[in-house]
C-alpha cells in the first residue's frame, strides 16, 4: 500500500501511546509501520532531497501535531508520553485525526495561527503560501517545500533546454565542454578543446580524457537535434568507438532517444551512456552551467543539547 499521509498516522500513534509508556520516537517507526503493513521498500523510501526517510518524516510530524494539541508531552528530548487529554481522545477511538480535528484544542489552534498556517473556516485556504504551493492537509512542511522546489526545478529545466536548442553550433560546443570540465573530464579546457572538434551536423564529436592523467578516454558525440535519436545513430556511434579505440562513450542530444536506441545501447559490450535533453538540463543545473544562484533557504531545528542542564 502507499505510505499513509501524516494525518492518517496520528490516530494509530495516539492509540499506541495510550499504554502510558514513555516512547522514543525511534521506537515508534516500526510498530506504526506494521499497522499499515508497509513493505521494507516503503519504509526505506526517501524524500526527494534524500535527506530523510519519507515514513520517518511523516511519523515525526504526526507526533509533533499531537504534541502541539496537548495530547502528547515531551518529558525529554526525542521522547513522547500521552497526556490526560490525550487519553480522553484515545478512548473515543477516532478514525482520523487531521489538523481540522486538532483545531478544537487551543494549544494547537494558537500554534497554527502563530505559524501563519491556520485555515480559514470559511474558505479552507492557508495564509502561508499561494494555493498551488500551500501545504495541503496531507503534506508535511518538508514535503510542501520539496514539492515547490520541484516545480521551480522543472520550469528551470524547460527554460534551459529551450535556450540550448536555439544556440548556434559553436556555442553549443562550448557548453558541452564547460559541462564536461565541470564534471571532472578532460583535464584543462585547452586539453579538452584540442581533442574535440566541430562537425557539420550541428554537434560535436571526438575523444576526451576520462581523468586529468588521461588514463582512459571517452568517445563523445553531442547533437543539437530536434528529432528523436534512433537506433541507427547509436549503431553508428558504437561503430565509431572501435575506430577511436575507445570502450566508453557518451551520446548527448538536446532531443530524446527512441526506445529501440536505448535497448540497443544496453546490449552492446562497450559502456555507452545516453544523455537526453532533460538529463542534459539537469546536469547543467547540478554543475552550475548556464545558471546562477538566486536565493538560498536554510532550514534549522532546535538544538536541544544547548538547553539541557548539565
Amino acid at each position: 500500500m502507499p505510505i499513509p499521509e501524516f494525518n492518517e498516522i496520528k490516530a494509530p500513534a495516539l492509540e499506541l501511546l495510550s499504554d502510558g509508556k514513555l516512547w522514543k520516537t525511534s521506537e515508534l517507526y516500526e510498530p506504526l509501520a506494521g499497522r499499515f503493513d508497509l513493505t521494507a521498500a516503503e519504509r526505506a523510501e526517501m524524500l526527494p532531497s534524500g535527506t530523510q526517510r519519507k515514513w520517518n518524516n511523516r511519523v515525526l510530524w504526526a507526533l509533533y501535531d499531537l504534541f502541539r494539541a496537548g495530547l502528547l508531552k515531551k518529558p525529554k528530548r526525542g521522547a513522547y508520553v500521552i497526556t490526560e487529554q490525550g487519553r480522553k481522545v484515545a478512548d473515543q477511538r477516532p478514525k482520523v485525526i487531521d489538523r481540522e480535528f486538532l483545531m478544537k484544542f487551543p494549544g494547537f489552534a494558537q500554534w497554527m495561527e502563530g505559524s501563519g498556517t491556520a485555515k480559514s473556516a470559511a474558505s479552507g485556504a492557508t495564509n502561508a503560501l499561494p494555493p498551488t504551493l500551500a501545504a495541503s492537509n496531507a503534506s508535511t512542511p518538508e514535503e510542501a517545500i520539496e514539492a515547490a522546489h520541484q516545480l521551480i526545478q522543472n520550469a528551470l529545466r524547460r527554460d534551459l533546454l529551450e535556450l540550448v536548442k536555439s544556440m548556434d553550433p559553436v556555442r553549443f560546443e562550448q557548453l558541452v565542454l564547460d559541462l564536461l570540465l565541470a564534471m571532472g573530464y578532460g583535464g584543462s579546457r585547452e586539453e579538452a578543446a584540442q581533442v574535440t572538434k566541430a562537425s557539420h551536423d550541428e554537434g560535436i564529436d571526438g575523444v576526451i580524457n576520462e581523468d586529468r592523467l588521461g588514463l582512459d578516454v571517452i568517445y563523445l558525440q553531442a547533437k543539437r537535434w530536434q528529432q528523436t535519436v534512433g537506433r541507427k545513430e547509436i549503431q553508428s556511434f558504437v561503430g565509431a568507438l572501435a575506430g577511436q579505440q575507445a570502450n566508453k562513450g557518451v551520446f548527448i542530444t538536446t532531443s530524446d532517444f527512441a526506445k529501440t536506441a536505448v535497448q540497443y545501447a544496453r546490449k552492446v559490450s562497450q559502456k555507452v551512456i545516453l544523455i537526453d535533453g532533460d538529463r542534459l538540463a539537469e546536469l547543467m543545473i547540478q554543475h552550475n552551467i548556464g545558471v546562477s544562484r538566486s536565493r538560498v533557504y536554510e532550514l534549522k531545528h532546535v538544538d536541544s543539547d544547548y538547553f539541557e542542564v548539565e
